[in-house]
């Protein structure tokens, strides 16, 4: 993997995320951190090459700073290859979207639904889901559950 591409997408996702907390109110930038371990651990049983190898885990470092904070898209092409941007921009929510449209464009960037399916994992975590209260935890499960279903896992 190109290390110094991995480490770029990690500097600016903890630039990003910095002071931002999580719903438990913890430090936001461990979410991509896992976000991007799992995605990397994934990789073992794949075949993908080098470059798109590199591409998922710097996506799923970067899965949350378009929608999350200050950085834009341009942003982002001006720094990483178009295979990183893109998987993001597809992973990236838009206001007011529909989440049936949301799951077609991220299931149309494989890239994107590696970097998903790492994202939703540590969502559902169960240590991650027992931080939060019983109401948050239940439409939060429910909301994951849908996420699988139409990403078609």
């Amino acid at each position: 993997m190109n290390d110094d591409l991995l480490s770029r997408a990690e500097a600016v996702a903890r630039q990003a995320h910095r002071g931002q907390v999580d719903k438990a109110g913890f430090d936001y930038i461990d979410h991509p951190r896992r976000v991007a371990a799992n995605a990397r651990a994934a990789l073992v049983a794949d075949d993908l090459g080098d470059d798109e190898s590199t591409a998922v885990v710097a996506a799923a470092w970067l899965h949350d700073v378009v929608e999350d904070t200050s950085v834009t898209e341009d942003d982002l092409r001006g720094d990483f290859p178009a295979g990183v941007v893109d998987a993001v921009i597809a992973v990236t929510k838009r206001s007011g979207e529909d989440v049936e449209d949301y799951f077609a464009r991220v299931r149309a960037n494989p890239l994107a639904v590696r970097v998903k399916t790492a994202d939703l994992a540590d969502n559902t975590d169960p240590a991650r889901q027992a931080r939060l209260d019983e109401a948050t935890r239940a439409r939060l499960t429910e909301k994951y559950r849908r996420a699988y279903e139409l990403l078609g896992l």
